[in-house]
């Protein structure tokens, strides 16, 4: 006796798109968490020179530069984030430099949390803008889970003037600099966070592709030493 194989087949079907949903979330196999809409193009990256205004972590005259695009509430992106400390500390051959690059479609709220950073920066020059950084990356449990409420509270832990912090952030002053940093971030090729970019002596010469293991970067670097 023949069955009707649609229900069977639909079933098929929610279940890959749930499959490829979970995926997409979780990020890749190379660690990272894609962006939707990206054409993954062989275009040679147009990387932007580094400026006095970077957020810079390490020796700034060091002749090996990291250049990383971060999004807030990627865990792969938390992850890399203490990798790259141990990366720095202690090492005067490499510094580290900090880009935004928020993913809206999987990450709503690490837009502001990026203009929280920004806001910081302002009160404190980069020092303040570290910390921040730091202690987001410390509480957040990732994939757009830090409550609104904990960034003014951030700001305080910090040493931040609170009052002037909520009214940075109430301003949306920094919006520009985060949606530059993303443009910037796709002229040069990035397709997910992390994604990091070795200069030597200012010029392109590696990548670092998704949160790759300490020993794994330090091998690269070595390399270039």
């Amino acid at each position: 006796m023949q069955t009707d194989q649609k229900p069977i087949v639909g079933a098929i079907i929610i279940a890959g798109i749930l499959i490829a949903g979970a995926i997409m979330l979780r990020g890749s196999s190379t660690g990272t968490i894609p962006v939707a809409g990206n054409d993954g193009s062989n275009n040679p990256p147009q990387l932007r020179a580094i400026n006095k205004d970077e957020h810079i972590l390490g020796n700034p005259n060091a002749k090996i530069v990291v250049v990383e695009y971060s999004d807030l509430e990627c865990p792969y992106c938390q992850r890399f984030h203490k990798t790259m400390h141990q990366i720095v500390e202690g090492n005067d051959d490499v510094a580290w430099v900090y880009r935004h690059y928020p993913i809206p479609q999987l990450h709503p709220k690490a837009f502001q949390e990026a203009e929280a950073t920004e806001c910081a920066w302002e009160q404190g020059g980069n020092d303040a803008f570290w910390k921040y950084t730091d202690r987001v990356f410390e509480i957040t449990p990732s994939n757009n889970g830090l409550g609104a409420s904990e960034l003014p509270r951030i700001a305080e832990y910090v040493g931040l003037d609170v009052a002037l912090f909520n009214e940075c952030l109430a301003s949306g002053k920094f919006a520009e600099k985060i949606q530059a940093d993303m443009e910037d971030g796709t002229r040069a090729g990035v397709q997910g966070t992390p994604s990091s970019f070795i200069l030597k002596n200012g010029k392109l010469v590696d990548t670092i592709p998704g949160a790759l293991s300490f020993e794994s970067i330090i091998q690269k670097l070595d390399a270039l030493k």
